[in-house]
């Protein structure tokens, strides 16, 4: 029986985020045991009658920027918890920001064999305050060069690129092996019932059940469609591991 992985986050969008965590594959890994999730309201974490967690940013510029004190204070609670639910593992603390280094599917895959809990912290307005950043060990991490009204769509892309590569999550073993980027070229095509749709028949190839010609097809393939829309990659490996 794997060990469970925790994997926790810091929010001002609980609701939104149990959704996300409460479907399809992220899911599926918290009925089998190998993930269990943990979500921090920082709005319970705010100051004063209101729980202020936000105010005007020193300098001016627009927008509003999240105060260090609740963050802080929700760290202060969320770090001890999961250190103590994964024996004594100290948690990765990731910051999604457009300004962080690129998710790419090999963090990913370093990341789901990594045994430590993570702590995910979603800024929003303007982002945090930075002294929480140089406070605390935070890695910044991009989804892409874009800017989102918050880090809850990051987190959650991330978390699912992590959780269906946990071992025991999908219900095929060699399904993660033979998507786009885990081999570092992209996946081939796909086809299904019926044979002809519209007037356009399934490559005969696919039916013919000589494996190595189908296997040499939907090589080449992929590759023609990879030097199509992503020649950037080239033959190498994309990504980095973390």
């Amino acid at each position: 029986m794997e060990h469970c992985r925790h994997i926790g986050v810091i929010t001002l969008f609980p609701e939104m985020l149990k959704s996300v965590l409460g479907t399809s594959i992220p899911d599926r890994a918290r009925q089998k045991g190998l993930v269990e999730y943990h979500i921090w309201d920082l709005r319970s974490f705010g100051i004063g009658s209101y729980h202020s967690v936000d105010d005007y940013p020193f300098g001016g510029g627009g927008g509003m920027v999240l105060k260090p004190e609740p963050i802080s204070a929700a760290l202060d609670v969320a770090i001890p918890e999961l250190e103590t639910l994964s024996d004594g593992k100290l948690p990765r603390l990731v910051y999604p920001s457009p300004q962080g280094k690129v998710f790419v599917q090999t963090v990913a895959k370093s990341w789901s064999e990594d045994a430590r809990p993570i702590i995910f912290l979603c800024g929003h307005y303007e982002g945090v305050d930075q002294r929480i950043l140089d406070s605390y060990p935070f890695e910044e991490w991009s989804c892409g060069d874009y800017v989102l009204s918050g880090g809850e769509l990051p987190f959650a892309l991330m978390v699912d690129a992590v959780v269906r590569l946990i071992p025991g999550v999908l219900s095929n073993a060699d399904s993660p092996q033979n998507e786009t980027f885990s081999n570092g070229s992209f996946d081939f095509p796909q086809y299904t019932r019926p044979r002809v749709f519209r007037g356009r028949e399934v490559p005969p190839v696919l039916l013919s059940g000589n494996h190595e010609a189908i296997k040499s097809f939907r090589e080449d393939l992929a590759r023609k469609k990879q030097q199509e829309v992503r020649p950037d990659l080239g033959e190498a490996k994309s990504g980095i591991s973390v």
